[in-house]
């Protein structure tokens, strides 16, 4: 059944690839290979279970006895129950943070924002954006960031092509701006849980590469955006009344950036999973916006409440992101990922490459596995040269395909972006910005001591 599963999520992946040739949206091939795989796992399941994968924990927690379908339980409630739940806490996050920024921008608290960005020259504009989103993403995750800058272009860039360029960079800094911290991605996070990292020399060492991996491919790309932004040429339909007042601006702008700056102080001051803090400050500006909703007329409280905001969160995202985490996490279970990264091991003994192929690979499978499966490989002191460009490769290495990071994922649901266009016109410059980033960081290290 092995061969099968791998074939399957193959043609899945193909699937998804050429949504737009298919006319089939992108969610559907995903839940099939997510549950497809787990179904093929389960009826083979005696095979295919890695030798020795039933934990004694598992064992001890049913009294000592090894039951008949001993296997088939560990299956159950070792592996699909755990992933399902990490699943579901990524889920969350993603929902809570897509309801906030709809919020914030519901109560038009973006303009904020917008209303400060005067520049009509696309050079500036795209450098602004550019770096904005590379901080935002450091202190915020690089998913929220693309969201907030998603929503941001659709108000300043008018001209779809255009825009299309600009949430392409807005992938490639978000994705740069996570790596540097360890709050900025799941996986520099996994790897500071591990104790494989530390918050100040991660920030340390791979700063400086972030910044080559997002100015390379920023260069370029300012050679196709010269001149003047081009004026609107569609009118946006109007979701709500404009209806809001300067204080209703600032104070949903001020609660949402606050919310979403405040997950990571609750996770390390409470040590609860990040989700759990985005939903604290979901509640909070819930509560606010029906205290609030009193103060609107009729009309626009209608259309700027939460529920009303709920009614426009992308579903098809969410569940396409449940097939696919399904399906790498069935991989996981089976220890295809593990396999890989023992053989990625062998043959090529040179750990610094294994980091960049891993970070590759990424692109097409989730980096989260990915990590996890190579915080396996190796025993190796805090702070390892590996661990580190294992951080930067993971986090910055999905940036060359547009299905290879949570942040790619939502620009490509938000701003309907083809898989094709982006392998095209920036998956190039994203992998030179990678490739940059890894030389940036072995020149550091070597002129510090650290190789």
């Amino acid at each position: 059944m092995t061969p099968l599963i791998v074939i399957i999520f193959v043609l899945g992946y193909l699937a998804i690839a050429m949504e737009h040739k298919l006319l089939i949206n992108k969610a559907a091939p995903a839940l099939f290979i997510g549950v497809a795989c787990w179904t093929l796992y389960m009826l083979d399941v005696n095979r295919i279970m890695p030798d020795g994968s039933v934990p004694g924990w598992f064992t001890e927690m049913l009294g000592g006895q090894k039951p008949e379908h001993l296997n088939r339980d560990y299956l159950l409630e070792g592996q699909l129950y755990h992933t399902v739940a990490e699943i579901a806490q990524i889920l969350f996050f993603l929902m809570g943070a897509m309801t906030i920024v709809e919020l914030v921008d519901a109560h038009e608290g973006f303009a904020i924002i917008t209303d400060r960005i005067r520049t009509k020259n696309t050079v500036k504009l795209l450098w602004i954006v550019a770096w904005l989103t590379f901080f935002m993403s450091a202190v915020m995750d690089n998913l929220t960031t693309t969201i907030v800058m998603v929503s941001l272009l659709r108000k300043l860039v008018h001209n779809n092509e255009l825009r299309k360029f600009f949430v392409g960079l807005v992938v490639i800094a978000a994705n740069a701006g996570g790596a540097w911290t360890v709050i900025g991605d799941v996986t520099t996070t996994m790897l500071w849980v591990k104790n494989k990292i530390g918050t100040f020399e991660t920030s340390v060492q791979l700063l400086l590469p972030s910044i080559v991996c997002l100015l390379l491919p920023l260069v370029v790309i300012t050679r196709f955006t010269k001149g003047e932004l081009p004026p609107a040429t569609e009118v946006t339909p109007i979701a709500h009344a404009k209806n809001i007042k300067p204080w209703h601006q600032v104070l949903f702008f001020l609660m949402g950036i606050g919310g979403l700056l405040s997950v990571p102080i609750f996770k390390a001051v409470t040590h609860l999973p990040p989700f759990m803090g985005m939903m604290l400050s979901l509640s909070v500006m819930w509560i606010v916006s029906e205290l609030v909703s009193h103060t609107l007329d009729e009309q626009t409280r209608t259309t700027t409440g939460v529920l009303a905001v709920l009614k426009r969160i992308d579903m098809s995202s969410i569940l396409f992101f449940l097939g696919i985490l399904l399906a790498v996490g069935a991989l996981g279970a089976t220890g295809l990922l593990g396999n890989l990264a023992t053989y990625l091991d062998s043959v090529i003994p040179y750990r610094p490459v294994v980091a960049t192929i891993i970070g590759l690979i990424s692109a097409v499978i989730d980096n989260v596995p990915l990590v996890a499966a190579g915080i396996e490989m190796y025993s190796l002191p805090e702070n390892d040269l590996f661990w580190m460009m294992l951080a930067y490769c993971a986090g910055t290495g999905g940036s060359c395909l547009i299905i290879g990071s949570a942040a790619g994922v939502a620009a490509m649901g938000l701003e309907h972006i083809q898989f094709v266009w982006y392998l095209r016109k920036i998956g190039p410059w994203a992998l030179l910005g990678y490739f940059g980033g890894i030389v940036t960081y072995l020149l550091q290290a070597k002129l510090t001591g650290l190789i």
